[in-house]
């Protein structure tokens, strides 16, 4: 059945695609808990064989919760292990429009390395080979190992080469339910929030490095070679005494004054004090408006190394739409914040336009 899933409520959307339900499988599919089979998140989740030894995702609530079955999500179960695992959903591409991408991450083990972000791959990815090389879109969420590293990765893929963030943003590093939500727009701004509240934002161009930059070093210009930088100089007024003893007195230094020739921003006779490099305009830069744009999105995945497992995955979001986002996450983490410490909400939507599907976990 297709639909989305609201706290127990069945509501259709105004168009459908049978094609996506066909291809994850018709169990489970607009069902809410407790009527979903218990194994039906595996007929949508595929792990990867690319190495024998993943660990071993298993459906719970965890330790401590609101409710035992409505706050079940995917958990990792093996300590020290390389994880991963992958669902399919309906090919779309983001041009043109917003993309939003959403999930929650409850680290109840009060994790102490490991990562927690989910991955975006093209429809082309072929999930049972799944593994840290697999070429994909977007990284993002957070990631946390010892007091150094707790940041939220925002990896874009542009022309084939992973580009990270330039800014630091710290990440939830407590044992309760966070959500993350990364937005790209088709002005190539981005947002990234944690628990519905924005943490940092602005230009693809300004805060990745996706494009050369704008102006560079004039490759003709040169800094004279009479050019006096010394803010500073030995006073050649001032020179030893005579009865300067080195073995008694130590080695002499002449006292320090300012350099007169040395005057930044007025011109002097020997050149501007502190020189600067002059700057160019760069030929090879070209502004590309569809920095934000993917041809193809077509399966979610964690693909992780945890030393202590125990984090439970919840809330996969994917829509253009960010009011509907936002109304998710309140209805969602918003519940669990006011209700304890579970996860009250499940499953993965994608909306494209206006038609949108849910499937639980």
């Amino acid at each position: 059945m297709w639909g989305e899933w609201r706290r127990g409520r069945q509501e259709t959307p105004p168009h459908k695609v049978g094609s996506y339900g066909g291809r994850c499988g018709a169990e489970g599919w607009g069902c809410s808990p407790p009527h979903c089979p218990a194994d039906a998140w595996t007929q949508r989740w595929v792990e990867s064989k690319h190495k024998p030894d993943y660990g071993r995702f298993v459906l719970s609530a965890g330790k401590f919760y609101g409710d035992a079955e409505k706050d079940k999500g995917i958990q990792t179960s093996q300590d020290a292990r390389f994880y991963a695992i992958s669902s399919r959903f309906e090919p779309f591409s983001n041009r043109d429009k917003s993309l939003v991408v959403q999930f929650t991450v409850k680290h109840e083990q009060n994790i102490d390395c490991g990562g927690g972000y989910v991955k975006l791959f093209p429809a082309s990815l072929k999930q049972e080979d799944m593994h840290g090389d697999s070429e994909y879109n977007i990284m993002f969420g957070p990631d946390i190992c010892g007091p150094g590293t707790k940041k939220v990765h925002v990896i874009l893929n542009y022309k084939g080469k992973n580009a990270l963030i330039n800014k630091d943003i710290r990440c939830k590093d407590d044992e309760f339910t966070h959500l993350y939500t990364l937005i790209l727009r088709p002005d190539n701004t981005y947002e990234v929030k944690i628990d519905n509240g924005r943490v940092e934002g602005g230009a693809l161009e300004d805060d990745w490095d996706l494009l050369p930059p704008r102006r560079i070093r004039d490759p003709q210009a040169h800094k004279p070679e009479d050019w006096d930088e010394r803010a500073k100089i030995d006073d050649p007024e001032d020179t030893k005494p005579e009865d300067w003893d080195e073995e008694m007195d130590g080695e002499w230094e002449p006292p320090v004054i300012q350099n007169p020739e040395y005057k930044v921003g007025a011109l002097t006779g020997r050149g501007w004090g502190k020189w600067v490099h002059p700057e160019i305009d760069n030929p090879e830069y070209s502004p590309d408006p569809l920095l934000y744009a993917y041809d193809s999105f077509g399966v979610i995945g964690l693909d992780l190394w945890q030393v202590k497992s125990g984090t439970i995955f919840d809330n996969f979001l994917i829509t253009d739409d960010e009011k509907l986002a936002e109304e998710i996450g309140n209805e969602t983490w918003g519940a669990t914040k006011v209700w304890g410490k579970g996860l009250m909400y499940y499953g993965l939507v994608y909306d494209h336009i206006h038609d949108y599907y849910l499937y639980n976990t």
